[in-house]
């Protein structure tokens, strides 16, 4: 195994961005940068043994800037959207940017982590242990609107397996909502291969809550039988979603879902301790910045699989607490498993 790094290019107040390139021996490896936590590239190789670039990403800084959708970022303090820009704790009301459309509140808000320059230490593997990349940020007291002094430790890890790991940690020292993820675009047959809707995917989910016209919970829970969100066996995605599935989960990092392409051959796993899984197949990806290598942005090009809590948790009791106390602990993980088929 082993970490390569390099510059990427620099934001407009000369602050270097970097590219670390974790690396096994098949020559599979994934690329990350400073700025965002942004996942770049993973190439993985398809059933004949080719790799190619299964991520969605730009291929400069000022793409990362300007060409919208939180490609492969990290997000937070809050994953997903906030009704209204606005929740009540503790007596007290919070009112956030409303940066979704200047209605709700949406991965953070107007500078969320997907924007920061996170501070990086590589740690090569040896003796078979995967290599790992822990970047570390602090999000200050009132900070768009959250309470308390967050500090956040993310943990990229990639080993011989082509096991792409993601451990969080983060501790606050005031009551505040905590609920991260990564916004990777995966695309099992390349980034110039097409759309997505024929991928077959599978998701151990019995359950969805219900989105008004707004993509915002409405606090209704339904079961997924005979509905488009069932996916409790194999079959190809088909339609658009951008919806919360709730994850038969039990607080272990356990197989919770999986895409697999039947041309390519590749197939993702994702296992997680996470109560739920956003599944988002780019309904609204349209930019006009490029990706990588000049593929155009066209809807349904990719699929994000973003485990988190729920959408809105802060405002519906019913929903799992999204709320991280002042001296607990915030610690999950999410593994995307590759392999062929």
């Amino acid at each position: 195994m082993s970490i390569t790094k390099t510059l990427f290019g620099k934001m407009s107040c000369g602050c270097e961005v970097n590219a670390y390139t974790l690396k096994n021996s098949s020559g599979a490896y994934v690329k990350i940068l400073n700025l965002g936590g942004i996942v770049n590239e993973i190439y993985m190789p398809d059933r004949d043994g080719a790799l190619d670039d299964i991520v969605c990403g730009f291929d400069s800084v000022e793409g990362y800037l300007t060409g919208g959708g939180y490609q492969g970022a990290l997000i937070g303090r809050f994953a997903n959207r906030i009704r209204g820009g606005r929740f009540t704790y503790g007596g007290k009301t919070y009112n956030l940017a409303k940066n979704d459309n200047g209605i709700n509140h949406l991965h953070g808000g107007d500078k969320g982590f997907n924007l920061k320059l996170w501070n990086v230490t590589p740690a090569e593997g040896s003796c078979g242990c995967a290599d790992r990349l822990i970047l570390e940020i602090t999000s200050p007291d009132g900070e768009e609107g959250y309470d308390g002094n967050l500090t956040l430790r993310v943990t990229y890890s990639f080993g011989e397996d082509n096991v792409f790991g993601i451990h969080y940690e983060a501790e606050t020292d005031a009551d505040t909502p905590a609920n991260f993820t990564n916004h990777s675009y995966f695309n099992l047959d390349g980034i110039g291969g097409g759309d997505v809707l024929s991928q077959l995917m599978y998701i151990d989910c019995d359950r969805v809550t219900v989105n008004d016209d707004e993509l915002v919970p409405t606090g209704e829970i339904i079961g997924v039988a005979g509905t488009k969100y069932d996916f409790r066996k194999f079959r190809a995605i088909e339609d658009s979603f951008d919806n919360n599935f709730i994850l038969n989960a039990d607080a272990t990092v356990k197989y919770s879902a999986e895409v697999r392409s039947e041309k390519s051959g590749r197939a993702v796993e994702v296992w997680t301790d996470m109560p739920a899984i956003q599944i988002y197949n780019a309904v609204m990806m349209d930019g006009a910045v490029p990706f990588k290598r000049g593929i155009k942005q066209q809807p349904h090009h990719a699929v994000c699989l973003e485990t988190q809590f729920y959408p809105d948790a802060v405002n519906h009791p019913n929903f799992p607490s999204c709320i991280l106390k002042a001296g607990e602990k915030y610690d999950r993980t999410t593994q995307f498993r590759f392999k062929t088929i």
